[in-house]
């Protein structure tokens, strides 16, 4: 579908020559000392980072609970960012999202219409009720929690019925939903011994891979799989932010490095 959401991923992580996904996941905390931590400060970092690394990031991610925090000022913070990368780059809102359908329909109206995000982070437990409101435009896109980096992730992921385990019955689900060509797994980059697996049975489907970095996945492994017959953005939040001296230039150097690595592997 040309206008379908995984099809605009397609074509401007080619056109970029990339997979980056930059996590602007942006901890007052981790920023240098003399960094301005007023909302102003917070602003004016990310939208410096946003300019200095358009040219060739092809994704950009906030994670909701970092804006959330700050109540409205933060809803609107979000917004303005949103605004400012104005489509020329896909943008995630990181927000792991669901609840049942009625409810999802209103989450989709905020994060799309109101916000302007491109795709939302959606938590399945709920079924596809928690999945269909966000997939009715194709132009939008979900990420559905399939596979996650996380330690306790084998509470429940792991977890077998009738032979399958239950990340595998959420892909398979995803793969039912997928009518639009707007839906995509997020797969942790720590899980390479099932990313292999789950990627054949996932043919096609976009994948977004968080975990490189800091939480130690292959970055090398996460391109090569994630990539073989669909595109797997490579999510890096920590290890771009909060690089070297924490500078604007340290910054842009390791945003730069990780492109490097992944046009390499491509």
């Amino acid at each position: 579908m040309e206008n379908s959401f995984n099809n605009k991923l397609k074509n401007i992580c080619n056109r970029k020559n990339s997979r980056l996904c930059i996590g602007l996941d942006i901890d007052p905390e981790k920023l240098p000392k003399t960094s301005d931590k007023s909302l102003q400060g917070l602003e004016s970092f990310a939208k410096d980072v946003i300019d200095a690394t358009i040219d060739f990031c092809p994704v950009y991610k906030p994670n909701m609970a970092f804006y959330e925090r700050f109540g409205s000022q933060g809803y609107a913070l979000v917004e303005r960012l949103v605004d400012h990368i104005a489509g020329r780059s896909i943008t995630i809102a990181d927000a792991k999202r669901g609840d049942i359908g009625n409810t999802t329909k209103q989450y989709a109206k905020a994060v799309f219409n109101t916000i302007g995000f491109d795709a939302i982070t959606v938590a399945p437990y709920m079924g596809r009720d928690s999945i269909i409101p966000f997939i009715e435009d194709e132009t939008k896109g979900a990420f559905v929690l399939c596979l996650t980096s996380n330690k306790s992730a084998e509470d429940l992921q792991y977890k077998t019925s009738n032979g399958t385990t239950i990340y595998e019955d959420v892909a398979n689900l995803v793969l039912e939903l997928n009518e639009n060509d707007n839906l995509g797994l997020v797969v942790g980059a720590t899980k390479t011994e099932q990313m292999q697996s789950l990627r054949e049975q996932t043919a096609n489907l976009s994948w977004l891979i968080p975990g490189i970095g800091a939480q130690g996945g292959s970055l090398e492994e996460s391109i090569s799989i994630g990539n073989q017959n669909g595109v797997g953005i490579i999510n890096v939040s920590r290890g771009i932010l909060y690089a070297g001296d924490g500078s604007l230039n340290a910054i842009v150097e390791s945003a730069q490095n990780y492109t490097k690595q992944i046009r390499e592997v491509l």
